[in-house]
């Protein structure tokens, strides 16, 4: 996953030099363009009304404010600590307009947003000039030898960022009630980013709750062939994959990257609220999110959960809450002193790139809009936030307080269904176990000489290979050796078990898969947080150095492979495997959903069916008709919707 902004112009060299007037002249319209993206899929389903048509047909009903609660069945949760005090006290009014208004007021605004929200436009400005460098391959370098005095003054809020002293916190039983929920669950990315949430969303429902995973289009089958209801959201993660790749950063590389990544961000936005209110699409069977759980790349979830005044819980498998630990994965940073802050100036740039789109999504929904220049008020920050990994691999920072849990990374175990070709099982059967090579959803400039790396690298070192042709269409050449298997969609959690070591982009999924099946990793990344990753490995001594896709040669991918060859390497990575197999990432995800759930729940009674909103287009039971969900239906059908 990740992000875009600002333009083409903005080399390094001329990024330092400009003064601050001609800066904001040039950029105050190329700063507007950031965007999303992740990693692995399958192919798009063309079966799904468009979200853009659905939203738009339907536009004139998603403004009306928090409709009266039904009452809530309960399910029953494991041993869990609950967070009080995070809506406030008035049960009456907890969930109304005007006490939701103040729930995002001042109070749980992180205190660095304070300070920044006092400076002037022209301050902000000088802020970013003075502390962010811009690479020539569109990363950011957050840069503090010029000891900006506002980043010092920042560095004061380090200390205390994350932490609450007024909540309280208590310990449930294992009968503690949770009320059974409508929870939307929204991810944007690709298979990789779907895949843990999909883990999440089947075991949330074995607790009695009703979930919705709303996702792209491409993972319709993905999400409804594991039992879990699936609604379209908008954007093509194999769109949002490519410009990552093709851009590696914050900054795109050419003006044409910009369009494109406007209509794909305003296609995601636009998608969340009919995620969270519409009916199923196929039965027509009400909905509506009384919770709502997402990923940073659904932007928009935060203005959702405010306008229908539910509880938001944030999931992710790369991190995003600011800490002195490690730097952000979309920032450079060359003083460990930079790395909390590398957090806060992503989360600038992002808010300065999407703010209009947000803006409109707010009127849309009857709230007030955002200043532009304010801090983004849907930053992570704000709410409870988990996070997909183990803590064995990368533990929890002492600087993250208790809105923060490392949950373990979440597995969905596909291989339990998986029916290899006998082809392919009497191949592994023939020989020493393989090396894998793949790069799963991520595109490449020239498979045919990856291919020809991949091939020769394999020669050299003496390893039988798997080639995966993923979205890169690895392969493609002329002479395949019988010592090599091209293979098209397997199960990770099957096939990594079968294999000695593993070569792949470095998507977290992947990466988590090849650790639990005890495979020494080499790491292959293309952007974002799959360099992040790279280091983990390598810091661990679980793999060798990353090679950047762009550094892919023989002689590297050869030593690689040599590598992790060696028994200690491997003896490493089993004691790793032994430590995540213990580990249940998905029952500790749910404990968390359920144990940061406000305390206060509504239960009351649902309404009579006197009782109707005015000119919300809902009826009594708080959702639309049958009758005006059918003619929306005709209408899509009949291609009225569309624009």
């Amino acid at each position: 996953m990740d992000t875009d902004v600002i333009g083409e112009n903005l080399t390094t060299e001329n990024f330092q030099v400009r003064d601050e007037e001609s800066y904001v002249a040039s950029t105050s319209n190329e700063i507007e363009n950031l965007s999303t993206s992740a990693s692995n899929s399958p192919m798009r389903h063309t079966d799904v009304s468009s979200p853009k048509e659905i939203f738009k047909s339907k536009e004139l009903s998603h403004s009306a404010p928090p409709h009266p609660r039904k009452a809530l069945d309960h399910s029953t949760t494991t041993p869990s600590t609950i967070r009080r005090n995070l809506f406030p006290e008035n049960k009456e009014a907890a969930y109304s307009r005007s006490m939701t208004e103040k729930w995002w007021t001042q109070s749980w605004i992180p205190r660095h947003e304070l300070k920044l929200d006092r400076l002037s436009e022209r301050e902000k400005q000088k802020l970013i000039v003075e502390l962010v460098k811009i690479q020539s391959d569109g990363t950011v370098e957050v840069d503090l030898s010029k000891s900006a005095p506002v980043a010092s003054e920042l560095f004061e809020y380090q200390t205390i960022e994350g932490f609450h002293p007024d909540m309280e916190f208590i310990v449930t039983d294992s009968n503690k009630s949770i009320p059974k929920l409508n929870i939307a669950v929204l991810v944007v990315g690709t298979r990789g980013d779907v895949q843990p949430f999909l883990a999440m969303s089947k075991r949330l429902q074995e607790f009695g709750h009703h979930v919705r995973l709303a996702t792209h289009a491409n993972f319709r089958s993905f999400v409804e062939s594991a039992g879990v209801d699936f609604y379209p959201l908008g954007g093509d993660p194999r769109i949002l994959a490519g410009y990552m790749a093709r851009n590696k950063g914050l900054i795109p590389s050419a003006p044409g990257e910009i369009i494109i990544q406007r209509k794909q961000l305003k296609a995601i936005i636009e998608s969340l609220l009919p995620a969270c209110t519409q009916p199923d699409l196929k039965t027509g069977q009400p909905f509506r999110a009384q919770a709502i759980i997402a990923n940073p790349p659904a932007y928009g979830h935060a203005h959702v959960a405010e306008a229908l005044g539910v509880p938001l819980h944030m999931f992710f498998t790369m991190p995003w809450t600011p800490t002195s630990e490690f730097p952000s994965p979309l920032a450079r940073v060359p003083q460990s002193a930079g790395n909390w802050l590398s957090y806060i100036v992503v989360d600038l740039l992002i808010w300065w790139g999407i703010r209009g789109y947000i803006n409109d999504f707010r009127r849309k929904l009857n709230l007030a809009p955002i200043a532009y220049f304010s801090m983004y008020r849907g930053s992570i920050s704000h709410f409870p936030t988990g996070y997909m990994w183990s803590p064995h691999v990368v533990s929890k920072p002492k600087d993250w307080g208790p809105l923060v849990d490392v949950v373990g990374y979440c597995f969905l175990n596909l291989a339990s269904k998986y029916q290899p070709p006998e082809e392919f099982i009497q191949w592994i059967g023939k020989g020493s176990s393989p090396i894998y090579i793949g790069f799963g959803s991520m595109p490449l400039e020239d498979s045919t000489k990856t291919t020809n790396i991949i091939l020769e690298a394999l020669r050299r070192t003496g390893q039988r290979g798997i080639i995966d042709r993923g979205w890169g269409d690895l392969g493609t050449f002329p002479e395949i050796p019988d010592d090599v298997f091209l293979l098209v969609d397997c199960p990770h959690d099957w096939l990594f078990p079968q294999c000695a070591a593993v070569v792949h982009h470095g998507g977290a999924g992947t990466t988590a898969t090849g650790l639990r099946a005890g495979c020494p990793t080499t790491i292959v990344p293309f952007f974002g947080d799959q360099y992040f990753w790279g280091d983990r490995i390598y810091n661990r001594g679980l793999g060798p150095t990353p090679i950047p896709i762009s550094q892919l040669t023989v002689e590297a991918l050869s030593d690689a492979i040599n590598f992790m060859l060696q028994p200690e390497v491997k003896t490493r990575v089993m004691d790793l495997a032994k430590l995540i197999e213990n580990e249940d990432g998905v029952a500790n995800a749910v404990n968390a959903f359920h144990r940061h759930l406000p305390p206060d729940m509504p239960l009351s009674p649902p309404p009579s069916s006197k009782q109707r909103d005015d000119d919300d287009g809902y009826d009594h039971d708080d959702h639309p008709t049958l009758i005006q969900w059918f003619f929306t239906q005709i209408g899509l059908h009949c291609g009225c919707g569309s624009s």
